[in-house]
């Protein structure tokens, strides 16, 4: 892996990541286009790309806990005073803080589970350019539709155990190809009426877990590796990097349209590429792809496509 190939997969990682347009979908493609002309980068499933997906998705958690660090204090600050209110009380009653934790418990655990099943099922078969392109279209047509939602009454106190549990459903359903994470997860919020910026916040919240738990999951897999790994420790570290501070601006973007209701125009942008994409595949070799997130891929344990 070349220094050029390590800094396009970081900024691609970072960039969709957290735009809703499926970062699986735009890995998948890259990886077509790198095959097609014709670099010598180690397969999907070789360690040392593994071990670039856990680097990237690292990177990305970062951007996570960097834009939204006030929320996020204030969700472990508060949590942690909670806790010591329900020893006296012996109620959640008014404790949002702690049961928002425990209802992304809920999620993560959903999208764990679904997501297992998902990757025995396999995924692979969806991995094709004209599959992802449908999928894409899919996508553009919830984004679509979430700027179209006027009416909405849940707020933080108002989230209940079925709420995280399909919002886990539709992080799950990121691991195909195509579908996105962040669009799925806040199309999912919004239709069981959250306030926008709730979905958004409660969206990129899970994302923590599920990277945090993929990479878990994932790294299994290099434990009997002995061999000496081909990327260098120099590619990784500035795909770390990249993915971290791309990943922290292209978030940053997304919070700010989400709550004006700007999301159509990733909608228009993702039909555009599904196009683009039908209308060029026949010059895409099809070979082995990778996935959306170790994230989703282990969302199964698994997002953060």
């Amino acid at each position: 892996m070349t220094f050029a190939e390590a800094i396009l997969l970081g900024i691609i990682q970072g960039l969709f990541m957290f735009i809703p347009v499926s970062s699986s979908a735009h890995l998948v493609l890259t990886q077509h286009w790198l095959a097609a002309t014709g670099s010598d980068m180690p397969s999907p499933d070789a360690p040392e790309i593994i071990l670039f997906n856990l680097v990237v998705h690292l990177g990305t958690m970062v951007s996570v806990v960097v834009v939204m660090y006030q929320p996020l204090a204030r969700l472990i600050s508060g949590t942690v005073r909670e806790l010591s209110l329900l020893r006296r009380r012996r109620t959640f009653r008014h404790l949002i803080h702690l049961k928002l934790m425990l209802f992304g418990i809920i999620t993560t655990g959903v999208t764990g589970v679904v997501g297992l099943g998902i990757r025995t099922f396999g995924t692979d078969v969806f991995a094709t350019p004209w599959v992802v392109s449908v999928l894409l279209l899919v996508t553009g047509a919830i984004l679509w539709w979430t700027d179209s939602v006027k009416t909405t009454w849940r707020g933080a106190g108002q989230m209940t155990v079925m709420v995280a549990v399909i919002i886990g459903l539709a992080q799950a359903l990121a691991l195909f190809p195509g579908l996105s994470r962040s669009g799925l997860t806040i199309a999912a919020a919004l239709a069981v009426g959250m306030h926008r910026k709730i979905a958004a916040q409660y969206s990129f919240f899970v994302a923590i877990p599920t990277i945090v738990a993929a990479t878990g999951v994932q790294s299994l897999s290099l434990l009997d590796f002995e061999g000496d790994l081909t990327v260098s420790w120099q590619a990784y570290l500035v795909a770390f990097v990249v993915s971290a501070a791309v990943g922290a601006v292209a978030l940053w973007l997304v919070l700010k349209l989400l709550y004006r209701g700007y999301f159509r125009i990733f909608a228009v942008y993702v039909v555009v590429l599904a196009a683009v994409t039908l209308w060029w595949q026949p010059d895409f070799r099809e070979e082995p792809v990778v996935d959306e997130l170790p994230v989703e891929e282990a969302a199964a344990i698994d997002s953060t496509r």
